[in-house]
């Protein structure tokens, strides 16, 4: 200094500390924030603070959340801090076009485009919306809607001798698949479609909207269809278990009447999809709407503007990852020869015999699927 020489700091130092002063004097506001994730490779969405083992996609999101300057570090470390809560549960691989996270942050400059400049291209945050101080994205959700992407040949039947990538499905077969999906629509009891929940526990019951398969279409020289089902929430592998009783049923494994008699106290042996086509599509919130969507300080939680970068998301990162690890990985086609070893005709008393002996070939299957949304 006594040189005329001032020891300043790099000039990117100050004003990031500038700014990160600035953000602190900002105060916090309730917001939902429209995210889209491919699920690979992720345990879930839900965070497990403390294990770094098993990297969900809420790691990366608090950790781009903190690194932003939209939260302080110690709410990442303590997410009830900023009254986190995630609209759905999504488990082990799976991905999500619009899932729904509220949280409290400070509003700063260009908030969507810093928080995603420190997340990976596979995760990016499409929208936010400011809503009241008690919103609760989990609790004001009034219905979810899940998408599972499949090859057609799962619905080829037993006896047929298939060719992969020649097979196509036809209109009949389609026809009976939608009937199928159908009789779920309404309430009814899903303990054999999950796991520890016994015939008369009440929140076994879930009511379902609807349930249908689109039109194949051709990706890399294979037929797929997509089955869409839209619920008030979903517990454990069950949109999983559903798709899967109705795989077994088409291809001849099961009877029609099995569906019926899962419904009832009767333990049955339903057999659960592989985890890798499931996507949560949208989240609902027709009351939450209805109720301040139009009070001229909220906006709806509808997201029209943000439906194309939705889309170009799922082409670019979802749907590629589906249908490059079904080629490499075989996950329908090796999963499609355990169906021969259900027994789809045992009583209660049989089914337990046999769980002992079978529990290891079904954890092979993996615990990858949907999430519980309402625990």
């Amino acid at each position: 200094e006594e040189n005329g020489h001032q020891n300043k700091k790099l000039k990117s130092d100050a004003d990031e500390e500038d700014a990160e002063d600035q953000n602190k004097k900002l105060p916090k506001r309730k917001i939902v924030l429209l995210m889209a994730y491919s699920g690979k490779g992720y345990h879930g969405m839900q965070r497990n603070v403390g294990s770094s083992q098993f990297k969900t996609i809420e790691d990366d999101l608090v950790s781009a959340l903190v690194q932003s300057g939209c939260i302080p570090e110690n709410h990442g470390e303590d997410m009830k801090k900023m009254s986190f809560q995630r609209c759905a549960r999504t488990d082990k691989g799976v991905s999500a076009a619009g899932q729904i996270v509220s949280l409290k942050v400070r509003l700063i400059d260009d908030i969507l485009e810093k928080i995603n400049n420190h997340l990976p291209s596979h995760i990016r945050i499409l929208g936010l919306k400011r809503v009241t101080g008690g919103f609760n994205s989990k609790n004001k959700c009034d219905a979810r809607t899940y998408s599972y992407m499949l090859p057609t040949f799962a619905f080829a039947h037993k006896d047929q001798d298939v060719q992969e990538e020649l097979y196509r499905l036809d209109r009949e077969t389609l026809e009976r698949v939608n009937k199928l999906l159908a009789c779920y629509k309404g309430t009814h009891n899903f303990h054999n479609f999950t796991s520890q929940k016994g015939p008369r526990d009440p929140s076994a019951k879930r009511y379902i909207m609807e349930m249908y398969c689109g039109e194949p279409f051709f990706r890399e020289n294979v037929e797929f269809a997509v089955i869409q089902v839209k619920g008030q929430s979903f517990m454990m592998h069950q949109i999983r278990k559903m798709i899967g009783l109705v795989i077994a049923i088409v291809k001849g494994y099961a009877a029609e009447s099995v569906m019926e008699r899962s419904w009832g106290e009767e333990k049955v042996d339903v057999p659960k999809a592989p985890g890798l086509g499931l996507v949560l599509e949208k989240v609902h919130f027709e009351k939450y709407n209805r109720r301040f969507g139009n009070d001229g300080l909220h906006e709806p939680l509808e997201w029209t503007e943000e439906e194309e970068k939705i889309a170009v998301f799922k082409e670019q990162y979802i749907y590629p990852t589906i249908i490059n690890t079904e080629r490499e990985e075989k996950s329908m086609a090796n999963w499609l020869n355990t169906l021969p070893i259900h027994d789809f005709n045992s009583s209660a008393v049989e089914m337990q015999t046999n769980n002992k002996g079978s529990k290891k070939s079904s954890d092979l299957e993996g615990s990858d699927g949907c999430g519980d949304d309402s625990d």
